[in-house]
């Protein structure tokens, strides 16, 4: 089983015991987080849609904090001294992903079909033709 999360303006593919480095999340080490996912798989079974993802969740716990590569960028104009030199490191977390809990209410799609049957099974019999 796998779900699709999105944190920090990001989507990531994470499955049970991962390891994963999002943008910094303000939680200390330790802590556990839960992620609204974007979509769950499980085997054949694909859930995407809103209505059918309300309750599931993937749960993750903070591991450490990380900082990932200097970027170092630079600007000049010509023929002036007119030079600008900037840095930035980005922050991390490390999160390492406890489990993924699917909802457990029936979707709108296998409601709807339900409903659909009871409609059929307790409409009343057709009424027998006469023989004129």
């Amino acid at each position: 089983m796998y779900a699709v999360i999105r944190t920090g303006g990001k989507q990531a593919r994470v499955e049970q015991g991962q390891r994963l480095d999002v943008e910094l999340l303000g939680r200390a080490e330790g802590d556990e987080v839960d992620f609204t996912p974007v979509l769950v798989v499980d085997g054949d079974t694909v859930v995407a849609t809103a209505s059918d993802l309300t309750g599931a969740k993937v749960t993750a716990r903070v591991v450490g904090e990380s900082k990932g590569p200097k970027i170092r960028g630079f600007t000049y104009k010509s023929k002036t001294n007119n030079r600008r030199r900037w840095g930035h490191r980005q922050h991390y977390n490390t999160i390492e992903i406890m489990g993924i809990s699917r909802s457990e209410h029936r979707s709108a799609a296998q409601e709807r079909s339900d409903q659909k049957t009871e409609r059929a099974s307790s409409s009343k019999p057709a009424p027998e033709e006469s023989a004129r």
